[in-house]
């Protein structure tokens, strides 16, 4: 029986889990890369899949002409269907399914490859992964608007379902991973804990090399989360902290969507990294790991080294879409360990 094991993915979080689970739990499948953000081609390794691509997303990179996004979606299902092939078994991995870019291949993909089973597999996304996020009145309208798709195309036919927005309550749905060590709300008959994403650094030297701090970047004022004074308020808060701490070197890591590298500071070495930052971090040594509420942070405590400080700043001055997100991201910092300053 041919087991093909596709994987959507668009972070490099999501890309360190599909390669885990591709060696380990679906050693022996074909296994299918695809990637919908630019940003990741640096970091996938073509030699570790049979096959992997690039596509564009439909919304954001629609054909020219009319219907762009319509035969943009078109074009995907054939481009992937393509790579999968004739097979008995479809594994479907991403981290949502209510998507338009995603959910598509539920139906399509079984279709056009021959298969006679097909699973919906849900891939970890970080500190989103640690909540439910119920589909409202609205977001259910439109996956049935969504679904008139299919009056133009047959293989276009939205599958439409409730409760949780990825798709973790579907009957699709058989199986959801999470990160060790981060708190969820999902089924525990469902749930598969994944080790480790990346080895752990060795202990910390006692000479100047091990003097160095990360600062971990991300979008805040462009995603909302700051105004302009509070994020520079922030960014001298730690850059003024690291150097009562003796730090000698830092490094910043910017986020794929942190172009204007927020939080960075003269003197700061803009890494410009060749795999995931989680990767780095396994093999890299630091004093101390900071930043404001980016799930690399969780990452950070468990892959760095023990005597590694771990600390976010600046929640004070964060805007949280609920007191209950606020509390739920709490929990889980204190959980992994950080620091809050």
């Amino acid at each position: 029986m041919t087991t093909v094991c596709v994987y959507f993915v668009a972070s490099p979080l999501q890309l360190l889990a599909a390669s885990q689970i591709a060696r380990t739990v679906e050693a022996g499948a074909r296994q299918v890369l695809i990637w919908y953000q630019p940003a990741i081609a640096p970091l996938v390794q073509a030699g570790d899949w049979d096959a992997s691509s690039y596509l564009p997303w439909p919304r954001r990179h629609p054909l020219p002409g009319l219907l762009g996004r319509h035969r943009r979606l078109l074009a995907n299902i054939d481009l992937v269907a393509a790579l999968v092939g004739p097979c008995d078994t479809l594994l479907l991995h991403s981290a949502v399914f209510d998507s338009e870019a995603i959910n598509y291949y539920l139906r399509a993909l079984p279709r056009l490859s021959g298969a006679h089973t097909m699973h919906a597999r849900i891939l970890p996304d970080g500190l989103l992964s640690i909540r439910r996020y119920p589909l409202s009145p609205i977001k259910r309208l439109a996956q049935w608007v969504r679904k008139l798709r299919q009056l133009l195309s047959p293989l276009l036919n939205y599958w439409v379902f409730s409760g949780d927005r990825i798709g973790s309550d579907a009957p699709f749905c058989d199986r959801i991973y999470v990160v060790a060590g981060l708190p969820h709300e999902y089924d525990p008959s469902k749930v598969v804990v994944l080790a480790p994403l990346a080895g752990r650094s060795t202990q910390l030297s006692a000479d100047a090399t091990a003097r160095r701090a990360l600062v971990i970047g991300q979008p805040l004022v462009s995603a909302g989360l700051m105004d302009t004074a509070d994020r520079d308020a922030v960014a001298l808060q730690i850059e003024q902290w690291l150097a009562s701490c003796d730090v000698e070197h830092v490094d910043y890591k910017g986020h794929p969507k942190d172009p204007h590298l927020e939080l960075c500071r003269p003197g700061y070495r803009v890494l410009d990294l060749q795999e995931p930052l989680e990767v780095w971090l396994g093999h890299t040594p630091y004093c101390v790991v900071v930043g404001v509420r980016s799930t690399a942070l969780v990452f950070a405590r468990q892959l760095c080294a023990p005597e590694t400080q771990v600390v976010a700043f600046g929640w004070n001055r964060t805007r949280f879409k609920s007191s209950l997100e606020r509390s739920d991201m709490r929990a889980a910092f204190d959980n992994a360990g950080i620091q809050q300053r």
